[in-house]
């Protein structure tokens, strides 16, 4: 079958998250706090099977650049087991998981998948996919499995 990017019904289709990937992203999101932490996505084209955590060079609050050896080991990791890389995820330390105009301007059209983790309050979490369509993010539907 192939992918076509434009066909905004293939690109939104609901993606399958394992409940520890959830939790992995939270832990790592609350781990990094106060700055954005950041990862890797490995999977199918509708299934997460992993995450990868990696370093954010940037140290920041309010940008992530994900460290490249951490890039290539998720890469060897996918292909190990026949997977790939099919995203990305970063959290908000203090806003809500929606894109920022900084998230739009860095981000890859196509097929990539964007998880973000924002943090609205202390006790207050949740975590949103999207994908670039027509050059803009539009949400994703998450569908969390055990």
């Amino acid at each position: 079958m192939t992918f076509d990017v434009h066909d905004a019904t293939r690109v939104l289709t609901e993606i399958r998250v394992p409940q520890h990937v959830m939790d992995d992203i939270d832990a790592h999101a609350r781990e990094a706090w106060p700055n954005e932490c950041c990862g890797l996505l490995v999977g199918s084209a509708n299934a997460i099977a992993a995450s990868f955590r990696a370093r954010n060079e940037r140290s920041s609050p309010t940008r992530y650049q994900i460290a490249p050896e951490d890039h290539f080991a998720a890469i060897r990791h996918a292909r190990a087991r026949e997977l790939k890389v099919i995203g990305a995820y970063h959290s908000h330390p203090s806003s809500s998981p929606v894109p920022s105009s900084t998230d739009v301007i860095e981000s890859i059209s196509g097929d990539f998948l964007y998880l973000i983790h924002g943090r609205e309050s202390s006790s207050s979490s949740s975590i949103r996919a999207w994908r670039i369509v027509d050059g803009n993010f539009r949400a994703v539907p998450l569908v969390t499995v055990r």
